[in-house]
């Protein structure tokens, strides 16, 4: 399992789908279509997507203060939100919005995703893009596109990183308990 051969399978899902749509920032059009990512991994992805789209730009949307685990994650949350804050840089209230991650499991950071960006308006549609889908639900969550669907033990989870050149690998971190 490849990660850039999975982003130029997004990427070109995202062609083809929005031929025909507008993907440019103007007040006057209506249909546009505007990519955020969730930080920190899904924020990389529609970075690159933007650039290899030629769109102006994208959004950020970091869930760290509407997670279920949020008393858990602690400081670690606070530096994810300080290390990558939420930024949309577009009106939200009747946008189309793809929100953009690189690994949906149980559909738990998808859900935190959705509460941080309604604080920000009302979009007309939000739909998933995910490089890898585990599967393994507890929420009724589903993505639009995916790359891959991916089978991993439990106590594995499926990392994202990004070089220094900016291409995208995947590592196999164990569970810790």
């Amino acid at each position: 399992m490849k990660a850039e051969v999975l982003y130029r399978k997004l990427l070109s899902e995202l062609q083809a789908r929005l031929a025909g749509k507008s993907l440019i920032s103007s007040a006057t059009q209506g249909n546009m279509i505007y990519l955020a990512g969730l930080a920190v991994g899904g924020a990389w992805l529609a970075e690159r997507l933007a650039k290899d789209l030629a769109l102006p730009q994208f959004g950020v949307i970091n869930v760290a203060f509407h997670r279920d685990d949020y008393a858990e994650k602690g400081l670690s949350a606070m530096r994810s939100a300080s290390s990558m804050p939420t930024h949309l840089p577009f009106e939200v209230n009747g946008a189309h919005i793809i929100l953009i991650d690189d690994v949906l499991s149980t559909g738990r950071t998808v859900r935190a995703a959705l509460n941080e960006l309604f604080d920000f308006g009302r979009p007309a549609q939000v739909e998933l893009m995910v490089l890898a889908d585990r599967g393994k639900r507890e929420l009724p969550i589903t993505a639009d596109f995916v790359a891959e669907f991916i089978d991993l033990p439990e106590q594995q989870i499926l990392a994202l990183e990004k070089d220094a050149a900016g291409l995208f690998h995947f590592h196999i971190e164990e569970c810790n308990g």
